[in-house]
């Protein structure tokens, strides 16, 4: 009973201490204001009434925990965030209403740059016109980018390297003149790439490149890639989803249409092994009539992939709907989808001449419950960009039970009807808000 007594009052004891801190932890805890127009950094205290000027200021003052909100304005780039969170008390940059613009790198090469700092929020900003980089993440783990639109950046929207946890939501990343909307780069483990609308890039929407050459073990695993919008992407090569050296994935609902190289592709050219054992589930990808192949897996090393319930088709006059290196990987699978009479074995050497159609593929073994059919079949109005299914079209309740896909591109829940749909919608699910795919318009200063 003694032994009882002392364990009892040493855990009040500890308790008592752990309830002091997290009350003087809470005490340090601040919300700062930043205002390009009424700010200044040498007479502001970061409060409502006087707030600091530049988010670089704010960014050099704030601790674990706190918040910046940055009231509409321009402000420049060549922002450097070095300061960590922590896991329960991260630190957040939050624009403080629409119309929160950093603008170009400020003489830097990015215009926004996280560097060894865990635990960083980054809301609601617009970052544009920046030499290399709109965001880059660097040696930062469980940084969140979210809500923020990245227009007309010269080489990347968002760029991480050697960073893990990385959570990338409900952005839009437009316009980047060399290369990708994003970037997840240098064996950067578990990213999640949700909600996200990535389009006009020059090469790909999304690239995920493990990039041995810089170091580490060059593979990023335990990605989820989920309800992103990807168009008019590729005109300067690559694929609405490109993945180098990226295992043990999962790519679902989501929408890939009028990308003019690949759909989404899987390969290994600087990765630390082929990208394997990745599930590519209940996306939507109908390929431009300039494009590649909907789905591409060039290499013997791009072993145990999985293709189930997805809508692959292709405008292209031959490439159609698969392409992979050889037509005995017995650790391929690919079923229940809808596709174009398209296929290919012959990996990185196919041409025109040794294509195969369905009767064919399914011959090999794959995709023996899948089904020709063609987008006027399936959705509501390809004319104006609407995927949503046609009530009774082959696509609904034609799929495959998939525990890891519970919901469809818009959160609705699967199944809706007597079984799961083929693609990134589920029949029968109602749209809240209006679909938007239109064209981007760059932002414009006034003034400038």
């Amino acid at each position: 009973m003694k032994w009882i007594v002392r364990i009892t009052g040493l855990t009040l004891g500890l308790s008592l201490l752990l309830i002091i801190g997290l009350q003087t932890t809470a005490a340090q805890i601040d919300t700062f204001y930043v205002d390009a127009g009424t700010g200044s950094d040498t007479t502001g205290d970061g409060s409502d009434g006087k707030p600091w000027q530049s988010i670089q200021h704010a960014a050099n003052q704030v601790g674990p925990g706190d918040t910046v909100l940055i009231n509409p304005g321009s402000y420049d780039g060549g922002i450097t965030v070095d300061t960590p969170g922590v896991e329960m008390a991260p630190i957040t940059f939050k624009g403080n209403g629409a119309g929160v613009i950093i603008e170009g790198s400020g003489g830097e090469r990015d215009a926004f740059f996280i560097t060894e700092a865990d635990y960083i929020i980054v809301d609601g900003l617009t970052v544009q016109h920046a030499d290399r980089a709109g965001l880059r993440i660097s040696l930062s783990n469980h940084v969140t980018i979210r809500n923020c639109t990245f227009i007309d950046n010269f080489r990347w929207g968002i760029f991480a390297d050697f960073s893990d946890y990385t959570l990338i939501e409900n952005n839009e990343s437009a316009g980047a003149e060399d290369e990708h909307g994003i970037y997840i780069s240098n064996s950067s483990d578990f990213p999640t790439i949700r909600n996200n609308r990535l389009h006009h890039n020059h090469a790909n929407g999304l690239h995920m490149n493990g990039d041995i050459s810089q170091g580490g073990d060059g593979i990023i695993s335990g990605a989820v890639v989920e309800g992103n919008i990807i168009y008019e992407n590729g005109t300067g090569g690559g694929s609405g989803i490109n993945m180098d050296g990226v295992t043990n994935s999962i790519i679902r609902n989501n929408l890939l249409y009028n990308n003019h190289a690949s759909g989404i592709s899987l390969y290994q050219i600087d990765g630390g092994s082929g990208s394997q054992n990745n599930r590519i589930l209940n996306n939507t990808i109908i390929m431009a009539s300039d494009a590649r192949w909907a789905i591409n897996i060039p290499d013997t090393v791009d072993t145990g992939n999985q293709i189930f319930n997805n809508i692959l088709l292709n405008q292209h006059s031959w490439k159609g709907s698969i392409l992979i290196a050889e037509p005995d990987q017995a650790s391929f699978q690919s079923d229940y989808n809808i596709v174009v009479n398209g296929f290919n074995t012959n990996g990185y050497n196919a041409d025109n001449t040794n294509g195969l159609d369905l009767a064919s593929w399914q011959a090999l073994g794959y995709d023996t419950h899948s089904i020709i059919a063609t987008a006027d079949e399936i959705f509501i109005d390809v004319a104006t960009n609407d995927y949503r299914l046609k009530e009774g079209g082959p696509a609904v309740d034609a799929g495959l039970t998939l525990p890891e896909v519970l919901t469809d591109l818009d959160g609705h829940s699967r199944p809706a009807g007597l079984g799961y749909d083929i693609g990134a919608y589920e029949y029968g699910s109602t749209v809240t808000t209006p679909l938007d795919h239109a064209v981007y318009l760059p932002i414009i200063l006034v003034g400038s």
